[in-house]
């Protein structure tokens, strides 16, 4: 786990651990609609530009949050955001949805 200036990197390994141990975080995917609804990290939320004052309104600022997307890349713009709107706790997941996928296939849920 490395730490940028407003958030840090989270390695899959480590938000498995996580979600075993029942750590309270707020999991939010950024990708499409139609991505998501194909697969997704179970518990994650589904995070759009419609979605975002929902969040920000549900969500104590205190709270952890990990911002999930493809590949890895999005997900930084996204955590240096909600570093900004005052969350403290602020991670990006390391190689996205694809790494996750690719590790750990069992652990992949979809919409019905």
């Amino acid at each position: 786990m490395t730490t940028d200036s407003s958030f840090s990197h989270l390695d899959i390994a480590t938000l498995a651990t996580w979600l075993d141990g029942e750590r309270v975080l707020t999991l939010v995917d950024i990708r499409d609609p139609m991505s998501f609804a194909q697969g997704h990290i179970p518990g994650s939320r589904h995070l759009d530009n419609d979605g975002v004052g929902a969040l920000l309104e549900e969500t104590p600022r205190e709270s952890t949050m990990v911002v999930v997307c493809y590949h890895g890349h999005s997900s930084q713009q996204a955590a240096t955001w909600l570093s900004a709107q005052g969350y403290s706790d602020v991670y990006s997941l390391d190689g996205g949805f694809t790494e996750w996928q690719h590790q750990l296939p069992s652990r992949v849920a979809t919409q019905s």
